[in-house]
């Protein structure tokens, strides 16, 4: 088959309903896949120390559409044809253990997807919560923990989502908003 490698956007959403790293992976696994890598943001019991007892994530109108174009723009970026001349991020074969060019499947080996599974939470969220949850398979792990890590960075870069902090000591603050 082809020499580059496929991408599946399998899950791209912001949610008012709980999510997880479970169900993640679950989404993404495959027999093709020799790598799943996760993250999983969870809500902490504290910051700028003092004790958070909750928060609350808000989400600007455009931000379910900001997020499908983030990762939207992350799988044409990692698509593009090998020597482009652009960095993709992705890790070279000194940093990884694996080759730096994510798009050469081997001699014989088939085309195998990169499927994505991504979501943030918005709402009421207690301490231990997921509010941020990502998956990523891949035929190999270098190509799998480089995909992953651009798409936590960039989706807490880029989607206009804000969080309230309610702490202990009955007061409370927004972060994000204004930036």
């Amino acid at each position: 088959m082809g020499t580059e490698t496929g991408f599946e956007i399998v899950h791209a959403v912001l949610s008012a309903e709980p999510i997880s790293v479970e169900q993640a992976i679950a989404a993404v696994e495959s027999d093709t896949a020799g790598a799943v890598v996760s993250f999983s943001g969870v809500v902490r019991n504290h910051d700028g120390g003092k004790q958070v007892s909750r928060l609350s994530y808000s989400a600007h109108p455009t931000a379910h559409q900001v997020m499908a174009d983030v990762v939207a723009g992350l799988v044409a970026e990692h698509s593009a044809p090998a020597g482009d001349g652009e960095s993709h991020g992705a890790p070279d074969s000194s940093d990884s253990g694996d080759s730096g060019d994510y798009s050469d499947t081997g001699a014989g080996e088939q085309q195998q997807p990169v499927r994505i599974w991504a979501a943030h939470r918005i709402g009421m969220l207690e301490i231990g919560d997921p509010a941020l949850v990502c998956a990523v398979s891949a035929a190999h792990r270098g190509q799998a923990f480089a995909v992953c890590a651009e798409l936590v960075d960039r989706i807490k870069a880029q989607v206009p989502i804000w969080k309230e902090q309610f702490f202990a000591d009955g007061t409370v603050e927004w972060v994000g908003a204004g930036e």
